[in-house]
């Protein structure tokens, strides 16, 4: 018995196809696709249609001016990531350590405080590395990682169940800071948020549960925003402590205590159960102390996640 279009999938699902069904799927346009991938409309509708036509089923419908995916064109994107994702990462796979191709995913605080020097270090010692970086929401990053769209994340722990591992971590605290001279308790005072899916705010509204504390909540959407609110007097704000060391020693920031702070969130650097020669190659680098000095990472922990 022949199953509908199943045949004739390997031969339609072209690298090329595979880019166009994405770019459609995250652009919920064809003319929009079209012009991120700087082609025209018909050719984006022909490799839809050449798709469709092998899958036996529709992966999109009209909705106003666009187009949404259908519950086919759902499933088959989930599918389409993780097949991209394992193609690019076995390109860089086959290449020497050296010469290959490292995606670095990482949270926004870590982009700014805990990668750069890693990354410039890295890229000194192996300039023929192909290095990327993502800077997106902890939750996002470890759903690429799962698609394998990036190789490393820098974040705090993995989900558990997701099959990745963290092969290296270094200390981090999440400190209370606020403006100098609060006078009122901390948890009658409003606490500053970040947005949703952040590790800091998920850890933030934790803490306030175990406490059973509900001060008025103020979400700012970045940590920066938080911190730079904080020092105007709107309030509190749980940071990592790397970002406001700078403020809290020139007096700009206050550093102040309630129950269960300041709280140890770990960096880990995750990645899946076979990370690339590349990958590899990075990791054995920043847990070096003569090659990133202080900022280094330890693996003095067994593999997590």
């Amino acid at each position: 018995m022949k199953i509908a279009g199943s045949t004739d999938l390997p031969a339609a699902a072209t690298w090329g196809r595979l880019q166009t069904f994405l770019a459609v799927y995250e652009a919920g346009s064809v003319r929009a696709a079209a012009e991120t991938l700087h082609v025209t409309p018909p050719a984006v509708s022909a490799a839809i249609a050449a798709l469709e036509s092998a899958l036996g089923t529709t992966l999109f419908s009209k909705a106003g001016r666009g187009i949404v995916p259908t519950d086919s064109g759902e499933t088959f994107a989930s599918y389409v990531r993780k097949l991209l994702g394992l193609l690019t990462e076995a390109a860089g796979a086959v290449r020497e350590a050296g010469r290959g191709r490292l995606r670095v995913g990482t949270v926004a605080t870590a982009s700014e405080y805990v990668l750069p020097p890693l990354i410039a270090s890295f890229a000194e010692e192996h300039p023929h590395v192909e290095l990327s970086l993502s800077v997106l929401p902890r939750d996002e990053l470890f759903s690429l990682a799962v698609d394998h769209a990036v190789d490393v994340v820098l974040a705090g722990r993995p989900p558990r169940g997701s099959g990745l591992l963290t092969r290296a971590r270094r200390a981090n605290r999440l400190v209370l800071v606020g403006r100098p001279g609060l006078r009122a308790d901390p948890l009658t005072t409003t606490w500053l948020l970040t947005g949703q899916g952040s590790g800091t705010r998920d850890t933030t509204l934790s803490l306030l549960t175990r406490l059973q504390a509900s001060p008025p909540l103020l979400t700012l959407g970045t940590s920066g925003a938080a911190v730079a609110s904080a020092r105007q007097g709107l309030g509190v704000t749980l940071v990592h402590e790397e970002a406001v060391r700078d403020q809290l020693d020139a007096g700009h920031l206050a550093q102040y205590s309630v129950q269960g702070t300041p709280v140890d969130r770990p960096w880990h650097l995750c990645t899946t159960a076979e990370p690339t020669a590349a990958t590899r190659l990075f990791l054995r680098h920043v847990c070096d102390p003569e090659l990133v000095g202080a900022a280094a990472f330890h693996t003095r922990h067994r593999p997590t996640g």
